[in-house]
């Protein structure tokens, strides 16, 4: 047994030594995924070419690529599929979103994470403080 999985115990997947996982959304994201799938909301096919597509779309748009962005392009794929089914609308998605954000804010404000007229926004991987 490695290091890492005693170190662990929290019960997240592991990938190597790394967590699957680095942020709660991205397991969100990934189980939203599956249910819609589970669901025959869609079909493995579909999600394949979406995703396809939205990492394309990503890397035109200058992703470089480096694996820290693939969660986004999960979710990217979910709003794309949602669309198109008609499971959601653009102001569905909004509202969402708008609502998720709010929730990190606050659990970060609670937590003491953020000071008065700064907020932080996440670059290649690191979070970076930002005066506003």
């Amino acid at each position: 047994m490695k290091d890492s999985t005693l170190n662990n115990l929290s019960g997240s997947p592991l990938d190597e030594d790394d967590p699957v996982f680095t942020e709660p959304w991205e397991a969100r994201a990934f189980a939203l995924a599956c249910a819609l799938q589970e669901q025959g909301l869609f079909s493995r096919t579909e999600w394949a070419e979406q995703l396809g597509q939205a990492i394309v779309n990503a890397q035109a748009a200058g992703d470089r690529d480096l694996g820290d962005t693939y969660y986004q392009h999960w979710l990217s794929c979910l709003e794309a599929l949602t669309l198109a089914k008609g499971l959601a609308t653009q102001d569905d998605l909004a509202t969402q979103k708008q609502a998720a954000h709010e929730a990190h804010q606050s659990m970060h404000a609670e937590l003491g994470h953020f000071d008065s007229g700064t907020h932080h926004k996440r670059i290649g991987g690191e979070n970076v403080k930002e005066q506003e």
